[in-house]
C-alpha cells in the first residue's frame, strides 16, 4: 500500500533572483470623467453537493493515497520527510561549493605551485569526489528509509480506523481505489472522507511546512581540471 510520494534527494542549489530595470515613473494623466466602479466579481460556484453512501451497500472503496495527503497524520509524515531532505540538500551544496573551490584553485594556480603542493592539491580534489558521490547514495538511502519507516507507522495507526467505518457501515468488502482496478464507481460508495473525519479527531493540526523550493536536479561530479603543462 503505497502511503507517501518519494520527495527528490540531492545536489547543489543555486538560486538566481532575476532584475528588472525600472523607467521613471510618469505623473498619471488626470481622467476627464470619473471612473467607472469595477464590476462585480461573479459568484463562487456552489461546492458540488456530497453524495451519500447508498443504504445497505455491503461494498465501498477508499483512496488511502488521499488520506495520507489531506489527514493530519499523513501531513506531518510529509513535513518530517521534507525536513530531512532539504537538511540534506544543504550538506551536499556545501560539499559542491569546497569541491568547486578547490579545483578553481588548480587551474588558476596549478601552473604556479611545486610538484608537491600540486599533486596534493589533485589528490584533494578527488577524495571530494569520491566524498559527494557516498554522500550523495547515503542521503538518498537516509530519505527513503525514512519515508518506510513513517508509511509503516501511517499504516499501523489507519488500518484500526478503517476497520471502525467498515464494521459502523456494516460492509463486508472494502477496495482501494489505487489498487483494485476500479474504473467507474457510484461516488457515495467512497468512504474516504469519513476516515479521514474519524482519522483526524482528537489530532492538532499540522504546522504548515515552509515553502519547498524547487529540488535541484543532482549535481554532476565535476571533473578535475587538466594539469597545467609542465615547462
Amino acid at each position: 500500500m503505497r502511503a507517501f510520494t518519494g520527495v527528490a534527494v540531492l545536489g547543489a542549489m543555486l538560486m538566481t533572483a532575476p532584475t528588472f530595470a525600472q523607467a521613471p515613473a510618469q505623473p498619471a494623466p488626470k481622467p476627464a470623467t470619473p471612473p467607472a466602479p469595477p464590476a462585480a466579481a461573479p459568484p463562487a460556484p456552489a461546492p458540488p453537493p456530497v453524495a451519500k453512501f447508498p443504504e445497505g451497500t455491503k461494498f465501498a472503496f477508499i483512496n488511502i493515497q488521499r488520506i495520507a495527503n489531506e489527514s493530519a497524520e499523513g501531513k506531518v509524515a510529509t513535513t518530517k520527510v521534507q525536513a530531512l531532505n532539504q537538511k540534506k540538500v544543504a550538506d551536499l551544496g556545501e560539499r559542491n561549493k569546497a569541491l568547486q573551490a578547490d579545483q578553481q584553485k588548480l587551474q588558476s594556480s596549478g601552473g604556479v605551485m611545486s610538484d608537491n603542493a600540486r599533486a596534493e592539491l589533485e589528490k584533494k580534489i578527488e577524495r571530494q569526489q569520491v566524498d559527494i558521490q557516498r554522500a550523495t547514495q547515503d542521503a538518498q538511502q537516509e530519505v527513503q528509509e525514512l519515508q518506510q519507516q513513517l508509511q509503516n507507522e501511517f499504516q499501523t495507526k489507519l488500518m484500526p480506523i478503517v476497520q471502525q467505518v467498515f464494521n459502523e457501515k456494516g460492509l463486508q468488502i472494502l477496495f482501494s481505489a489505487g489498487d483494485s482496478g476500479i474504473v467507474w464507481a457510484d461516488p457515495g460508495l467512497d468512504i474516504t472522507e469519513d476516515v479521514i473525519r474519524r482519522f483526524d479527531i482528537g489530532k492538532p493540526a499540522p504546522k504548515a511546512p515552509a515553502a519547498a523550493a524547487p529540488q535541484p536536479a543532482p549535481p554532476a561530479v565535476p571533473k578535475p581540471a587538466p594539469k597545467p603543462p609542465q615547462n
